[in-house]
Formats: structure tokens, C-alpha cells, sequence
């Protein structure tokens, strides 16, 4: 009789044990899943933020060779200009 009621304790122990383990994996999982979600979140708005300083270089680029038609552009009249004047 005590033998039993002494495998009945570490039965009881056992379960104990593993409910509580159980318990843990469910919090290590929650907190994981939390940590996922924060991580996906990050992920979004640091690809928005690429993206838009993507669109930022397309349009400085853009810019850049606006820039670079307007000197050139200037440069020819200057050029022509100065031909002018040393022929005359």
C-alpha cells in the first residue's frame, strides 16, 4: 500500500512538473510570437522607408541631369558667345 501511494506521489510530481513546463513553453511561445510580430512590423516600415528613399535617388538623379542639360546648355551659349566676340 505505501508502495503505491509512493508511485501515486511521483506520478503527482511528474504531472506537476509537466504542467508546468507546459505553462512555460506557452509563455516562451507567446513572448516568441509577440517578438515576431514587433519584427514584422519593423521589417514593413524600414522597406517603406527604402522605398521612399528610393524614389528619393530616382528623383535626385532626375534632378542631377536636369541640372547637368541646363550647364551644358549654358556652357554652349557662353561658348558661342565668346567665338563671337574673338572673330570680331
Amino acid at each position: 500500500m505505501a508502495e503505491s501511494t509512493d508511485q501515486l506521489g511521483k506520478l503527482e510530481e511528474k504531472i506537476v512538473k509537466a504542467a508546468e513546463l507546459f505553462k512555460q513553453a506557452q509563455a516562451e511561445r507567446r513572448s516568441l510570437q509577440q517578438e515576431i510580430e514587433k519584427m514584422r512590423a519593423d521589417f514593413k516600415d524600414r522597406l517603406k522607408r527604402a522605398d521612399s528613399l528610393e524614389e528619393e535617388v530616382h528623383a535626385l538623379r532626375r534632378e542631377r541631369e536636369d541640372v547637368r542639360a541646363r550647364i551644358e546648355k549654358l556652357l554652349d551659349q557662353i561658348e558661342s558667345l565668346t567665338k563671337a566676340d574673338s572673330a570680331g
